[in-house]
């Protein structure tokens, strides 16, 4: 959460803190309650998985993420002044370091509250400290839930995952901060290393998905929360260092599924700053920007989400910053509705609305929000048209916060439920909240529901920096071209596309009818010619690494620049044995349509159809030459 910090000045030499909001003021009185939405946390199966832009059940029905932040177990001490001083929180709400309400709301209270609203999901933040903070949590915090008297935050925690499991509420543990304080400025929080090591942070993500693998509605890991420059560095996307967001989460994702749960959502947050704010110096917001060129492929490959928050204040170059810090770039709120959505799609909703690129996914929302006080035309604008976009896109969201408290003199009014010491709740289920409308247009509106037809799966490979060896079943037979950079497509796909140079590639499960490797057997390399039938040379005078006939292309390794080794698999059926030579050495060449996408910005490619399977890789080391990949083998798949 980037709002409610204190609006300190900001030097020129600091990044943004991203300061914002009014105080909170109190709140309406309480009213009736609302119906309960029937249906909307019951009536699903997990694990969840996705198909294209869109979240699955196991069925294969749609699950829409309709979700709220259930805050607190992060952290709320602002940074200054006695933590034991609830003044020193944010909202004057001292969480102890747990979800917040359960002083003063019953569990199964909360939870009829959630299903109310119209929710089916809960993000869940945490703290790595919290995971190792061995002390109870005082009595206090715990006033209106005595059976949680005793505990550590962790169960605490725990706790509250099995309420909202039991409840049929879909989990997704989010990792919101490193220390337990209140986010998101300059507060040792900025990066998943900030205040500990990636390896660390990898480690306890391990140990979350170990311990609830076995409740199956905690569905997904929110891997880092605000990913943003700290006082020296800016956070990256590919630059292959300590501060490279998409390596740290490619990595921490595939731990994830292979040593944790394989059955958990990997969502992976755009980054929300870069640079210093101030006029005249590069600064800005990317999200979700760079996955254009960039997206991920996990060791699952229908388990990725994409993530984005968006609240009025910022903007697009807009820190949220006011007074020193504050730049002169416009603000969400300041952007008419037709420019809001422009610059919202081009910032993350392309992900998730083209289709049939390496890069789609589902786009969640996992952050936006406004005060029930806020009584500015602007933000409030901002709010309906935002809801209004995320309901015509049908697109997952996630408010903050949830849960907060209604005291005199303090208490969340972005809080969409609030209570007060008593368990008294107001909020937008007890009117004279006017933000009660756009949620209704946005939890009513209409989506796709039912069965999700399948949806062809492309996926980029890149060994800018390191292997891309996305296989289990290759992984777990060992390296097969010991000192090459490896590239291998995620079982059930086959290596399509590949770049002159830069040493990307493209994988595909198109027209396969499912995975289309043998059950048995495992992958062969070749690193010469001897597939290469007499008088069958699709590549004269250029070397040829060609798989047997039966057999596709899945990787590819590299030394240097040069072609190193190919990698075959043997197909569960018959394959065509026609044969077409696609070169690519000097322009592209790639079927009509651009399936997949631009895959590797800048370089020449080549693509097999979509009907079509790759089965070989040809180069050449001739003066002039480097043994860059230059020509594609393509034949039909039947």
């Amino acid at each position: 959460m980037i709002r409610h910090l204190l609006r300190t000045a900001l030097t020129l030499a600091l990044p943004a803190a991203l300061l914002v909001a009014p105080a909170a003021s109190a709140a309406p009185p309480e009213a009736a309650a609302a119906t309960p939405a029937a249906g909307l946390a019951v009536g699903w199966t997990a694990p969840l998985s996705t198909r294209g832009r869109y979240i699955v059940d196991a069925t294969g029905a749609r699950f829409r993420l309709r979700a709220g932040n259930w805050d607190g177990a992060q952290g709320s001490w602002t940074g200054s002044g006695s933590v034991a001083d609830p003044a020193n929180h944010h909202s004057g709400q001292d969480s102890h370091g747990i979800p917040l309400g359960l002083d003063r709301a019953q569990l199964p209270a909360l939870m009829a509250d959630f299903h109310r609203l119209g929710l089916n999901s809960i993000r869940l933040p945490f703290s790595n400290e919290m995971i190792r903070t061995t002390a109870p949590v005082p009595d206090t915090a715990v006033a209106a839930n005595p059976q949680l008297r005793g505990l550590t935050p962790l169960q605490v925690y725990d706790a509250v995952v099995r309420a909202l499991t039991a409840d049929g509420f879909a989990v997704i543990l989010n990792n919101h901060t490193n220390t337990t304080r209140w986010c998101c400025g300059l507060d040792g929080n900025e990066r998943w290393n900030s205040s500990q090591s990636t390896t660390q942070w990898e480690d306890d993500w391990v140990f979350m998905a170990r311990r609830y693998r076995d409740n199956k509605r905690v569905v997904g890991a929110d891997l880092y929360n605000e990913v943003r420059r700290d006082v020296l560095d800016d956070p990256n996307w590919g630059l292959g260092d300590a501060h490279d967001w998409y390596a740290a989460a490619q990595h921490a994702g595939d731990r994830i599924l292979t040593e944790g749960s394989p059955d958990l959502l990997i969502v992976v947050e755009g980054i929300n700053w870069t640079g210093i704010p101030a006029d005249g110096l590069p600064h800005g917001r990317p999200t979700l920007t760079p996955v254009r060129t960039l997206s991920h492929t996990l060791v699952a490959s229908h388990k990725l989400v994409y993530s984005a928050h968006f609240y009025g204040y910022t903007g697009p170059n807009h820190s949220g910053a006011t007074g020193l810090g504050e730049t002169h770039d416009a603000r969400y709120q300041d952007l008419g509705r037709d420019e809001l959505y422009r610059v919202l799609d081009d910032e993350a909703f392309y992900v998730a609305t083209e289709s049939g690129q390496h890069f789609t996914a589902p786009v969640w929302v996992s952050e936006f929000g406004i005060g029930a006080d806020e009584g500015a035309a602007a933000p409030r604008t901002w709010f309906g048209n935002l809801a209004d976009r995320l309901a015509a896109l049908d697109t997952d969201f996630a408010y903050w916060p949830l849960v907060g408290w209604n005291d005199p003199g303090r208490g969340d009014s972005w809080a969409l439920l609030r209570y007060t010491a008593a368990g008294s709740r107001s909020g937008v289920l007890d009117g004279a909240d006017w933000r009660a409308d756009a949620w209704s247009r946005l939890t009513a509106a209409p989506g796709l529901t039912g069965q999700v037809p399948a949806a062809d799966a492309w996926h980029l490979l890149t060994t800018d920096h390191a292997d891309a060896v996305q296989s289990l079943r290759v992984r777990a037979a060992g390296d097969w071209d010991s000192g090459a950079r490896k590239a291998v497509c995620p079982d059930g796909e086959r290596l399509v596309g590949l770049a002159h140079t830069g040493g990307r590639g493209l994988c595909t499960d198109t027209a396969t009818g499912g995975d289309l490797r043998a059950v048995t057997g495992e992958a062969v390399v070749v690193r010469d010619e001897r597939n290469v039938p007499a008088g069958g040379d699709w590549a004269s005078g250029y070397t040829k690494y060609q798989c047997a006939q039966g057999q596709f292309l899945i990787g590819y390794s590299l030394r240097g620049s040069r072609v190193s080794a190919a990698l075959c698999a043997t197909a569960r059926r018959p394959l065509g044995t026609g044969t077409r030579t696609v070169w690519f050495d000097r322009g592209d060449n790639r079927p009509s349509a651009n399936p997949g996408g631009e895959f590797a910005h800048g370089a020449y490619k080549g693509q097999c159809g979509p009907t079509e399977y790759a089965a070989g890789i040809a180069f050449t080391t001739r003066i002039g030459s480097s043994g860059t990949p230059d020509a594609l083998l393509c034949r039909p798949l039947s």
